[in-house]
């Protein structure tokens, strides 16, 4: 049976990108120093649907009417399958799903985005 990891609202899954361990001078750094950075970087690889709107017809009408339209309404992320995502580390949550680690991060934590012509993996 194969699992899917369906994501809620403006979250996105991010595979994040190995901790770089020593620095550009050549010293090594404890695994500690390396979690504490605030600032991570990642592959984004999936994202949710958006942010939720309300049908604006929907505020007007009585509430505990049952509505005719069931279909919720989204405003889609900016973020896309192989952009490059650069996070803040603080507001990610870390899961592991099928062996794999990765961290889920709310859309509005996403500092930047490097969005490539061709796919990443031509590179």
């Amino acid at each position: 049976m194969k699992r899917q990891l369906i994501l809620i609202g403006d979250r996105v899954l991010v595979k994040a990108d190995d901790a770089k361990e020593i620095t550009s001078s050549g010293l090594y750094l404890p695994q500690g120093a390396v979690e504490k950075e605030k600032v991570h970087s990642g592959k984004v690889v999936n994202v949710g649907p958006g942010l939720l709107v309300s049908d604006p017809q929907d505020i007007a009408s009585e509430v505990w009417k049952e509505s005719k339209d069931s279909g919720a309404r989204y405003i889609p992320l900016q973020a896309r399958l192989g952009d490059h995502a650069i996070f803040l580390r603080s507001a990610a949550v870390e899961i592991e799903f099928e062996n794999t680690k990765y961290v889920i991060v709310p859309h509005s934590a996403i500092l930047a985005l490097v969005r490539y012509d061709v796919k990443p993996e031509e590179i």
